[in-house]
């Protein structure tokens, strides 16, 4: 048996057109959700292996990121020993628009990354830590209020 067709009307393969029938809601669902806005000023990245194999995974992110139009600073807290000023020179960043911080005291890196990105004159602030869901929400509310991004390098 056959069925009529229009000539008009694209036909769908079936696989799409059961996936193509929910998407414009949970599109509107994603849209309204504040999840999305977490995922826009929080970004994470998983490195694993040797140091040095890790940074040079991570060079060309960073050499992006340095390169950057905006007029604010890549900030990067607390880093591994081994991303030296050196590093920076011959993985070919920008280091005239890199700031390098440690936390001090009492201070804790997470403390000092919700600093910087809350004070907004970074464009991105990209950390080391071992994060849990609140610590991550921590960090994408301050990098919503300074206008920033929030990376953090998870080395394993």
């Amino acid at each position: 048996m056959q069925f009529p067709q229009t000539l008009d009307l694209p036909q769908l393969p079936l696989f799409e057109a059961f996936l193509a029938q929910p998407a414009i809601p949970l599109l509107t669902q994603a849209l309204d959700s504040p999840w999305l806005d977490e995922a826009e000023a929080f970004s994470e990245i998983s490195l694993r292996g040797a140091a040095n194999h890790c940074l040079n995974l991570l060079a060309p992110m960073l050499r992006e990121l340095s390169e950057e139009t905006d007029a604010r600073w890549l900030t990067l807290i607390a880093p591994p020993g081994s991303l030296t000023q050196a590093w920076l020179r011959d993985a070919g960043l920008n280091r005239e628009r890199i700031l390098l911080l440690q936390p001090r005291g009492e201070q804790s890196a997470l403390e000092l990354t919700c600093e910087a990105l809350r004070l907004g004159r970074s464009h991105t602030v990209v950390s080391w830590l071992q994060l849990d869901r609140s610590a991550r929400a921590r960090l994408a509310a301050a990098a919503r209020q300074g206008g920033a991004q929030s990376l953090n390098v998870r080395l394993g």
